[in-house]
């Protein structure tokens, strides 16, 4: 699905630092993630107009750009993808001169291992992946696996597994009693594999585009990652988002220029300006994740600042997990694994 945001002329405010700027600017980003008032005030504040693609995984944003042809100008991958995108020159390092706001990086997300001093990313959002579960039909535990993994009589054919291998994986190896989703352990794997065979006939889908189907009833439980777990709350308050107790994934999506970017300047002018507190912010109030941005607190909806979705309860914080990227030879094993399950 494609958005096309035209949004107004090219007007300049007197009172602002940025720049002025002509011309459009493409991203390529999860779908439902960008924030339509960002882009509308990026718009009037610089005069350069944006079209988002979206895309609904990690290997799909991987496949369509390594084409080549593409037209993107910003990608937005996760950060267990991130050096694969460094390593085959899909990124281009972000320019000093334009990108001149990386200071507003929260310290703990600067020298990432994935991105060392930031030379080619900036943080978009981070948060955590979870089980979401109407607890109108289930009010049973929902912080376990078992919710996705051994699904109660209850929710039977009515859960929904977002199709993104990592995710799923490292739910499914935390809970097979694996401490870190590269593992060598060959038992560990098989585990997984089991595990996710047995459980798929008790899945109602494989999907992304959910958020709906939670609100209205038609999805009772599932792998949902925490903001849109807190986007479907809001609308529907028998939702709840659980922490699985054996272990979860931590993420961070960030953005980058592609290397065979065609508007360079308009993307740097971009990536610098989510560097802002209150633009930051704009991206957190849209999605309902943290940013990485110091100072977007002031700006962010105090209700961010106490849901159950963003804020982890004490119990479960060690069970979270920021995981990295696999050797080749653990990549081939999980692709094996998640090719089984998905035919």
């Amino acid at each position: 699905m494609k958005k096309t945001y035209l949004l107004g002329a090219a007007a300049l405010l007197a009172s602002t630092s940025i720049a002025s700027a002509d011309g459009v600017l493409n991203i390529y980003n999860w779908g439902n993630y960008t924030s339509p008032e960002l882009i509308e005030q990026f718009t009037a504040d610089t005069g350069i107009e944006v079209t988002i693609t979206d895309f609904d995984s990690n290997d799909t944003a991987l496949a369509r750009v390594r084409q080549g042809g593409h037209g993107f100008d910003i990608v937005v991958p996760t950060h267990s993808f991130v050096q694969t995108w460094i390593n085959e020159g899909l990124l281009m390092p972000l320019d000093p001169e334009i990108v001149t706001d990386r200071g507003n990086i929260a310290p703990q997300w600067v020298d990432v291992a994935f991105d060392p001093g930031r030379e080619y990313t900036v943080p978009w959002q981070w948060g955590t992946t979870g089980i979401i579960v109407n607890t109108s039909i289930y009010d049973g535990d929902i912080n376990t696996a078992d919710i996705i993994l051994n699904p109660p009589a209850e929710l039977d054919g009515r859960v929904n597994v977002i199709p993104e291998m990592s995710d799923v994986m490292a739910i499914a190896v935390y809970a097979a009693g694996g401490d870190d989703v590269c593992t060598d352990d060959m038992e560990i794997w098989r585990a997984v594999r089991d595990s996710l065979m047995a459980a798929k006939p008790h899945w109602l889908a494989l999907d992304y585009g959910t958020l709906d189907s939670y609100v209205a009833g038609d999805i009772a439980a599932g792998v949902y990652w925490n903001g849109s777990s807190m986007r479907a709350r809001i609308q529907n308050p028998d939702l709840a988002y659980g922490y699985p107790a054996t272990g979860y994934p931590v993420w961070m999506d960030n953005a980058a220029v592609l290397a065979d970017a065609e508007n360079v300047e308009n993307a740097m002018i971009f990536i610098n300006y989510i560097l802002q507190p209150e633009h930051a912010a704009m991206l957190s109030n849209f999605a309902r994740y943290a940013n990485g941005i110091t100072g977007s607190d002031a700006f962010m909806d105090p209700a961010m600042g106490e849901a159950p979705e963003i804020v982890i309860p004490d119990e479960f914080i060690a069970a979270g997990r920021f995981s990295s990227a696999c050797p080749q030879e653990i990549q081939d094993i999980r692709t094996q694994i998640w090719t089984g399950l998905l035919q």
